[in-house]
């Protein structure tokens, strides 16, 4: 599937809590060059759908753009021998405080693969029961709960300097051309 292109060597040059970089030396036609890769165990996000066919977000803050984002509940696999399924219940409760009894997989996603490996399997969760809440981290700790119906939801990616790429993406899985 790589075609005439190959990973010669890995050089690991950073370890973090969430990832890890590596320096790789590539093999191709015309001979080598190197690609500095994130390398990541892999995410789940869930698109949580109400009795009201509402939608869950979470208003948080993300230091990377340094901002308040809107995202749908999600969370890195990082807990050893976790599949996407409990990981993504455990998210579901951390988060936003709900309990699902209906799963549908909606499928996985590059996140960017021009930089890094990570993919991201979304989810569709119903038939809830609210929960208290378990937020990890001071982010998700001071974070909103939002509900919004789909109007709302496509007048809201309407109004941001930039929406979150994991919740258009699920979005447009499950009501298709949400996002046009």
């Amino acid at each position: 599937m790589s075609g005439p292109f190959s990973v010669a060597a890995s050089e690991h040059l950073l370890g973090s809590w969430v990832f890890d970089v590596e320096r790789r030396t590539i093999s191709g036609p015309d001979g080598s060059f190197e690609r500095d890769v994130v390398v990541h165990p892999g995410a789940v996000a869930i698109l949580c759908v109400d009795e009201s066919e509402r939608v869950a977000l979470i208003r948080q803050y993300r230091a990377t753009v340094d901002a308040q984002t809107y995202e749908i509940p999600a969370g890195t696999l990082d807990s050893e021998g976790e599949n996407a399924l409990t990981a993504a219940q455990r998210e579901l409760v951390e988060e936003i405080g709900v309990v699902a009894r209906s799963w549908t997989e909606l499928g996985t996603f590059l996140n960017s693969p021009g930089w890094t490996d990570q993919t991201i399997t979304i989810f569709e969760a119903r038939q809830l029961t609210r929960v208290p809440r378990q937020p990890a981290g001071p982010e998700e700790s001071a974070s909103e709960v939002l509900w919004l119906t789909i109007g709302e939801l496509t007048e809201l990616q309407k109004s941001q300097p930039f929406f979150d790429a994991t919740t258009a993406v699920a979005l447009h899985r499950l009501y298709g051309g949400f996002l046009g």
